[in-house]
């Protein structure tokens, strides 16, 4: 009887690791939604670390959506790293929006690190992307700061190697400038903003983007700064510090050659002074040797007193309301 016991609870044991093991219950689900997938099929998945139920649930949900895959398709798709619920979302959506998707092309998106689901949502409701604030200078050289909406649609043929939302922002960006940097004056754009609108759509900006530009909206326009004028300042405050410093550098050549001047006089005086300092010993030599006489010795020095007499007199008499000077001077004559 023991023993009986003891069987009967090793196969119980066994059987809840069978059930366990293999989703029963899961494959009860899937019949019942008319999704055939056998036993040995989830055992497999199992073996292969791959969730059944994240292979059989999004396999039910396009069964009943209507779209055709199949757990190879799917299983592959989970073990290369996709998300395969969002993908067969994705399908089903596309195939009631009247989109042509298919479950490669789906799986492609999915895998390229985009949301296929939020492409294909976008692709019914287009998104309104809005830019910064972006700033440009007209040719009188006011500054303009312009914000623009863009209505963009997803492309799905593009989403796989097509560039983002930064792209789009970027090239209106650029269309904002160009249109505003080749207006005569601020005051066109300001009453005609739509025409930064038309150039910008014109060019073509969502060529090799993920999306499909509907329309561009400029959103807001403000009068920035006088940039012409600010750079105006500039220059002439950059011309006066180098007028400056060019007037700095011949005022201080002219100092340098007038320090030079002095010292010349200067040397010049020196020489003067030693040559005087040498005339007593001229004329001492002069009498020594006979070359000069006594007589011719005396009159040199009344010639040299008569010589400061005549200087003193002089200054004396040129000086401004000096009635002694000319008194002096009318005795003299």
């Amino acid at each position: 009887m023991a023993i009986g016991w003891i069987i009967l609870i090793v196969v119980l044991v066994l059987l809840l690791v069978l059930l366990n093991f293999i989703p029963v219950g899961l494959w009860i689900s899937a019949w019942a939604a008319g999704v055939n997938v056998g036993l040995l099929t989830l055992v497999g998945m199992r073996l292969r670390r791959v969730p059944p139920v994240r292979i059989v649930l999004p396999m039910v949900k396009a069964a009943k959506g209507g779209i055709p895959v199949t757990v190879d398709k799917l299983e592959a798709h989970y073990l290369a790293g996709g998300n395969v619920d969002r993908v067969v979302d994705a399908l089903i959506a596309a195939q009631r929006a009247d989109i042509n998707l298919t479950f490669e092309r789906a799986a492609a998106i999915d895998l390229a690190g985009r949301n296929v689901l939020e492409a294909v949502q976008m692709s019914v409701n287009p998104k309104v992307i809005e830019t910064p604030v972006i700033a440009a200078v007209a040719k009188d050289g006011i500054e303009l700061k312009a914000k623009a909406r863009v209505t963009v649609r997803a492309n799905i043929d593009r989403l796989v190697g097509g560039a983002g939302e930064a792209t789009i922002i970027a090239r209106v960006g650029e269309g904002i400038v160009t249109t505003v940097g080749s207006a005569e004056s601020h005051k066109e754009v300001l009453e005609n903003p739509d025409q930064i609108s038309r150039t910008v759509l014109n060019k073509g900006l969502d060529d090799g983007t993920a999306f499909e530009i509907l329309s561009i909206d400029i959103a807001d326009v403000d009068v920035g700064r006088n940039i012409g004028a600010r750079l105006q300042m500039d220059q002439a405050e950059a011309d006066k510090n180098i007028a400056q410093a060019k007037a700095a550098e011949r005022r201080f050549a002219a100092l340098a050659l007038e320090q030079e001047n002095k010292a010349k006089v200067q040397e010049m005086r020196a020489m003067v002074v030693e040559a005087e300092a040498e005339v007593p010993r001229a004329l001492a030599d002069a009498l020594r040797s006979g070359n000069l006489g006594v007589m011719d010795y005396y009159n040199l020095l009344n010639l040299k007193a008569d010589t400061q007499m005549r200087d003193s007199i002089s200054k004396v008499t040129g000086a401004p309301g000096s009635s002694e000077g000319s008194g002096s001077d009318a005795g003299l004559k």
